[in-house]
C-alpha cells in the first residue's frame, strides 16, 4: 500500500468529492499533493473548482426549493438570516462570490442565496467564477505550504504501515476488554 500511488490514481476525483464536502482542508491537501508532483496544478485547481461549484450549486437548488421553511426552521437565527438575505439583495454579485470566502457561510451561504430568489442565471456564472476563485487561492496556499510539509509527508509514507498495525492493535486491545468488561456485568 503506496499512499502516493493511491493519490496519483484517485487524488482528481477525491478532490471533486471532497470539495464538494468540505472545501478548505481538500483544496490546501491537493496544493500541496501538486508540489509534491503528485498531481498536477492545473488539473487541481479545475478539480476542486468544479466540486466546489457542484456543490454550492446543489445547496442554491436546496435553497430555492424550500426556501419557505427555511425560515421557519432556523427561528432562533431569523435575524442574522435577514441579514444575510438583506446583504444578498443589496449586493448579490459580492455576496455570491464571497460567500466562499466567509467562515460559517460556505455551506449556508448558498442555501440563503437560493431562498432569496436570486435567478439561476445570475447565480451559475458567479458560482463558476467564485469556484475558480476560490480553488486557484487555496490551491495555491497548499502549494506554497506543501514546501513546509512536504518532507513530513515524505516520512509520514515510510511509517504508514507501522501505524496500521498500532492501531490495530490498540483497537484489538480495546474489543477484548470492553468484551471482558460487558461479560462481568452480565454474570
Amino acid at each position: 500500500m503506496d499512499i502516493n500511488n493511491l493519490i496519483t490514481h484517485y487524488g482528481y476525483a477525491a478532490l471533486i468529492v471532497g470539495s464538494m464536502a468540505e472545501g478548505e482542508t481538500v483544496t490546501l491537501l491537493g496544493g500541496v499533493a501538486a508540489h509534491q508532483g503528485l498531481l498536477k496544478y492545473p488539473l487541481v485547481v479545475l478539480s476542486v473548482a468544479l466540486g466546489g461549484m457542484i456543490g454550492d450549486q446543489l445547496l442554491y437548488l436546496i435553497g430555492r426549493r424550500f426556501r419557505g421553511s427555511i425560515q421557519d426552521r432556523f427561528k432562533k437565527h431569523k435575524k442574522k438570516i435577514t441579514k444575510a438575505q438583506d446583504l444578498i439583495n443589496r449586493h448579490p454579485y459580492w455576496f455570491v462570490i464571497g460567500s466562499r470566502f466567509m467562515y460559517g457561510f460556505r455551506v449556508i451561504g448558498p442555501i440563503l442565496i437560493g431562498a432569496s430568489r436570486l435567478p439561476p442565471k445570475i447565480f451559475l456564472p458567479l458560482n463558476i467564477v467564485g469556484a475558480i476563485l476560490w480553488a486557484a487561492i487555496f490551491t495555491t496556499l497548499g502549494y506554497m505550504g506543501g514546501e513546509v510539509v512536504g518532507p513530513w509527508l515524505h516520512n509520514m509514507d515510510q511509517h504508514i504501515k507501522h501505524w496500521i498495525w498500532l492501531v490495530g492493535v490498540v483497537a484489538i486491545v480495546w474489543l477484548v476488554r470492553y468484551w471482558y468488561k460487558r461479560r462481568e456485568n452480565s454474570q
